[in-house]
């Protein structure tokens, strides 16, 4: 019963959140002058981006469910052998986060010459995320 209870906070609470993130996306791509430019404080972005990677409970997810099937005890060195899987499974992310974030960056630098067009983009984001919070909240 208290579990049923706290989900149902939870999933209230994350709906209210997706709301306020849209109205937000909203706002922002309706204030004139508020459009960032491409290679603007891209360093902290970086930084934010690895700290979301890591802090994904969805990764450590995957490496403790899906590579430890691959992980044969009678070749031995169990802990090398999950790493070493841990490892090209991580190099190979990364390569293909690195080749979306190239033809990203490619697009973005052509969208920022348009800022009627990122202004609209940002008004469709934030009407996507309101209606994905009513749905989270309307959804049994």
């Amino acid at each position: 019963m208290i579990s049923a209870t706290a989900f149902q906070v939870v999933r209230y609470a994350g709906a209210a959140y997706l709301v306020y993130l849209g109205i937000s996306m909203i706002r922002k791509g309706r204030a004139r002058g508020n459009t960032q430019t491409v290679g603007q404080s891209s360093q902290r972005d970086f930084l934010q981006g690895i700290a979301t990677e890591v802090l994904n409970p969805k990764t450590a997810l995957f490496f403790l469910s899906f590579i430890p099937q691959f992980v044969s005890p009678a070749k031995g060195h169990l802990i090398l052998q999950f790493l070493i899987l841990g490892a090209i499974s991580v190099v190979l992310n990364t390569t293909v986060d690195l080749v979306v974030v190239g033809f990203a960056g490619l697009i973005a630098q052509r969208l920022a010459r348009n800022p009627k067009l990122i202004e609209r983009q940002r008004t469709g984001s934030g009407v996507g995320m309101i209606g994905l919070g009513v749905y989270v909240a309307a959804s049994k």
